[in-house]
């Protein structure tokens, strides 16, 4: 699965030896989302909701850079299997609203999958949203063999921690399915095996406990597929 993984992201690669692509400091607080965006940067996708709980609209932000550039990029094991990839930085940026200014309360250049990570469907991405104070993270790749990645954030103790997820993996034709539906608050794990074409019938469902040492979040969490929850099996 680890390497099938791999295969599935892995777009473009380079052996070559670059100078590293340095972020910009994202603007610490400003009036308006456009004094927000950083120069050469644009913003390609944007969601405002009370994220903590002041009865507010925060803002999510989703930045991409003008250019392609090469970036290390991790599949498996951040520390060790670094791919070196010619594609467009993306930033993740999340502000407060207070006093009718928007604060940042945190910046991630990593987790966001840049357009070039989605295989044959094209861009990865597809969308951010607010909901019950938590921000939601959607991807989706693969080739025949396809992925959906969802991301479910909460501001907790000053963190951003990881509460839930949702990995589903499928054939495009056959429909062959397994949905995985992590709850990291309850510590469930449920899995749907079956058919995606199906899954209110035949499809086998369990429910197990989920083991895991600490709740990542925003900060230690790097990039999608990067979390070995138990062997072999990454988030």
């Amino acid at each position: 699965m680890r390497w099938l993984i791999f295969f599935l992201l892995l777009s473009v690669s380079s052996t070559s030896f670059a100078q590293k692509f340095i972020f910009p400091r994202l603007t610490q607080q400003a009036k308006s989302v456009e004094q927000l965006i950083p120069k050469n940067w644009k913003l390609i996708d944007s969601a405002k909701g009370d994220l903590n709980q002041d009865n507010k609209d925060d803002i999510v932000l989703v930045l991409e850079f003008n250019t392609a550039v090469d970036e290390d990029r991790a599949y498996g094991n951040y520390e060790i299997e670094l791919i070196t990839e010619t594609q467009k930085p993306r930033m993740l940026a999340v502000y407060f609203k207070k006093d009718e200014l928007y604060r940042l309360a945190i910046q991630n250049n990593d987790f966001v999958l840049r357009s070039e990570e989605g295989g044959k469907m094209g861009d990865p991405f597809k969308g951010l949203r607010i909901d019950s104070n938590k921000f939601i993270l959607s991807f989706e790749g693969g080739n025949d063999w396809r992925w959906k990645l969802n991301y479910e954030f909460e501001y907790q103790q000053k963190e951003w921690a990881l509460v839930a997820a949702n990995n589903v993996y499928y054939h495009k034709d056959s429909g062959e399915m397994v949905d995985k539906q992590y709850d990291f608050v309850d510590r469930t794990i449920k899995t749907v095996v079956g058919s995606i074409f199906n899954r209110n019938i035949l499809n086998y469902k369990e429910e197990d406990i989920l083991f895991f040492g600490s709740r990542r979040t925003l900060k230690d969490f790097k990039k999608p597929w990067t979390w070995e929850i138990t062997k072999d099996n990454y988030l």
